[in-house]
């Protein structure tokens, strides 16, 4: 080989050596300088952990500050399988379980604890090498059981029997034990920590508890676990709002979740994190309801008797303040225990919301009251009411009773359809159907309550829809819708915004929104929603359909209402839906209440609106009399003595 070969042979090997360093050297730059962020973030996650702390859902309260739904923090306790099969992991535990029993353990500091440990385990890494994995699994797993299996209120071979199932069948994250109370997860979150124990851990969480979970269970509503996953790829549970007012205030209970990030060594050991990986969560806001619990305790005792004494699975009572729109109670069956959420299927619809049925004679408002104020009668205005039949070509009105003339007062008295269905002819079919849209009917009213139904109004130019909907039929309306109207009649003849929601109200007390009433429309005028209170006064007499409404000490107002129940399309012959809507004290009303009954089966008495839904409307009327501090204006007679006529 030539000294020229070599030199160049020599050259290639050197420019080969410093092209290749030099390659190194610019990735190290790389790396360094324009990809540093990438591979500290990733270093970040590999020993970064950051744990949800969740928000606590802001309460339901009633009007007085009654608690009705309050959050309460939990924890969820999990294993982590690959932290408690590891030998270099559950080395530490073990070690710290041998050391701790030696003289003068008590009175080390922290640091010389820790170098204790640290060469206990050395010495146990040494023996593990001759012994099997799973017996180095069972030492761990015992030591775990001895610890935690009384603290986490699980027997010790239950708490090893879920552990071994799990790691036989290829889990690797599980939940152990759910819904730990805080004072319960804080004294295992000390035991885990006091014994370094390695493969378990705790996640924050909270559970929605109900204070009276069988009261107003629509209206609340229920909240459900929406599940997502954290940082670390782990499963996490938020409480979302599912139905009622946990759904519709979503956005007002919700919290915002904190976190709080923990290091980690290479092994996975947990390295205590420092102040600055703390970020608290918030609470959500309370919501306060215009509920009075009182109330809604008493309509929800009635509507039982009365469901259970008239033999009917379905029905709801309503209670509203006429000047206000405010909703003081609201009861639907069938309901559900709020706590439990059992048979939803068959609970879960609030029939004071989204029950479409025919109210039959409670209707007969709209035609007297837009009669009225239109100022084409007077409630002393006589109406020749055809003796009981009326035919006109097609149209041909009924009545249950022969009636000659009657005042409009009378009509309502004694329910005629005749002369209901002449006064809306008075009115004209256009302006009884304005009428009717201006009460309400066909549209949702708006309440903050999700599944609300609109009902069925239509105006479709047949004469003989046109005279059914006069006194109820052909046309579908929800409880709701009828108590809303009501409260124009018992109010000043405005149409109000039915309201569910008083305020939102801050933890520390302040308000941060309020709902304040809200008019729609004017219906009436003030003098003629007058006139029709003293219509339906007389309703609520001997001469009247609602004897059974009367409520001793008082005058009261209402009208009754019975029509034959609809399913699939036809009319069920011998089945009603019976309703009673009424106002008390007639003269200035501090409260709407209507009840509905669906489809009572007795045979004790006739199954009509006045001798089933009057009853329970004059039960409850004397109830939330003494409940609101209703002063007697009458005095007290034995209703029992009485007699009048009732409606079919």
């Amino acid at each position: 080989m030539t000294s020229r070969a070599f030199q160049t042979r020599c050259l290639l090997l050197c420019s080969g050596l410093v092209a290749g360093l030099s390659l190194l050297s610019v990735r190290l730059i790389q790396i360094q300088a324009w990809d540093r962020k990438h591979y500290a973030d990733k270093a970040r996650l590999t020993f970064e952990r950051r744990e949800i702390l969740p928000g606590l859902r802001g309460k339901i309260v009633d009007r007085n500050e009654e608690v009705l739904a309050k959050s309460m923090p939990v924890a969820t306790v999990h294993v982590n399988v690959n932290h408690l099969t590891d030998p270099l992991v559950i080395s530490y535990p073990l070690a710290h379980e041998r050391v701790s029993h030696d003289p003068g353990w008590e009175s080390l500091d922290p640091q010389a604890r820790k170098r204790r440990v640290l060469a206990e385990r050395s010495v146990l890494l040494k023996e593990f090498e001759d012994m099997p994995a799973e017996a180095v699994f069972e030492k761990a797993l015992a030591q775990a059981v001895n610890i935690l299996a009384r603290p986490l209120g699980l027997k010790r071979e239950v708490m090893r029997e879920r552990i071994k199932k799990a790691i036989d069948g290829g889990v690797q994250d599980f939940a152990l034990v759910k819904d730990l109370k805080a004072d319960a997860a804080e004294g295992v979150r000390e035991l885990i920590a006091k014994h370094w124990l390695e493969g378990f851990f705790l996640r924050e969480s909270s559970k929605r508890w109900y204070t009276s979970p069988d009261l107003a269970t629509h209206v609340i509503g229920y909240t459900g676990e929406v599940e997502g996953r954290d940082e670390d790829g782990g499963k996490v549970f938020r409480q979302v709002g599912k139905f009622g007012i946990e759904a519709s205030l979503e956005d007002y209970l919700a919290g915002s979740d904190g976190w709080q990030e923990h290091r980690r060594a290479p092994n996975g050991a947990r390295i205590p994190g420092d102040s600055s990986s703390l970020k608290p969560p918030r609470a959500g806001l309370n919501v306060q309801l215009t509920l009075d619990m009182g109330i809604q305790s008493i309509i929800e005792e009635e509507l039982d008797a009365g469901l259970a004494e008239f033999e009917s699975e379905r029905g709801c009572v309503i209670v509203m303040d006429p000047k206000t729109g405010e909703i003081l109670g609201m009861a639907s069956r069938p309901d559900f225990n709020l706590n439990l959420l059992e048979d939803l299927d068959k609970t879960a619809a609030n029939f004071a919301l989204q029950a479409n049925y025919e109210p039959g004679s409670t209707i007969k408002i709209v035609a007297a009251g837009g009669a009225i104020n239109e100022r084409l009668v007077s409630p002393q205005t006589s109406i020749f009411c055809h003796n009981g039949h009326y035919q006109q070509g097609k149209i041909r009105v009924p009545d249950h009773h022969p009636y000659g003339y009657l005042t409009v007062e009378g009509v309502l008295a004694k329910s005629s359809n005749i002369g209901t269905y002449k006064l809306g002819l008075q009115l004209g079919s256009k302006r009884f159907y304005d009428y009717m849209d201006h009460w309400g009917f066909g549209v949702k009213t708006g309440i903050l309550l999700s599944g609300e139904s609109r009902g069925v109004i239509r105006d479709s130019g047949n004469p003989v829809d046109f005279s059914r909907a006069t006194y109820g039929y052909a046309v579908a309306v929800t409880p709701l819708q009828m108590a809303s109207a009501y409260c124009v009649v018992a109010g000043d003849g405005k149409l109000r915004k039915p309201q569910i929601v008083k305020s939102v109200i801050a933890s520390d007390g302040t308000v941060v929104e309020r709902f304040e009433p809200e008019v729609v429309r004017s219906v009436l005028r003030p003098e003629a929603a007058k006139a029709m209170r003293g219509a339906l006064e007389k309703v609520v007499d001997i001469k009247g359909t609602a004897l059974l409404a009367k409520v001793p000490g008082y005058r009261a107002g209402g009208k009754t209402g019975t029509a034959i129940r609809i399913k699939d399309g036809r009319y069920q012959t011998g089945h009603y839906t019976v309703s009673f809507a009424g106002m008390l004290p007639a003269e200035d009303p501090a409260f709407v209440c209507i009840v509905v009954i669906d489809d009572p089966l007795t045979n004790k008495v006739k199954r009509y609106g006045g001798t089933i839904a009057a009853p329970v409307f004059g039960k409850i009327g004397a109830r939330l009399a003494a409940h609101m501090n209703l002063t007697p204006t009458e005095p007290v007679e034995d209703k029992d003595k009485l007699a009048g006529t009732q409606e079919p």
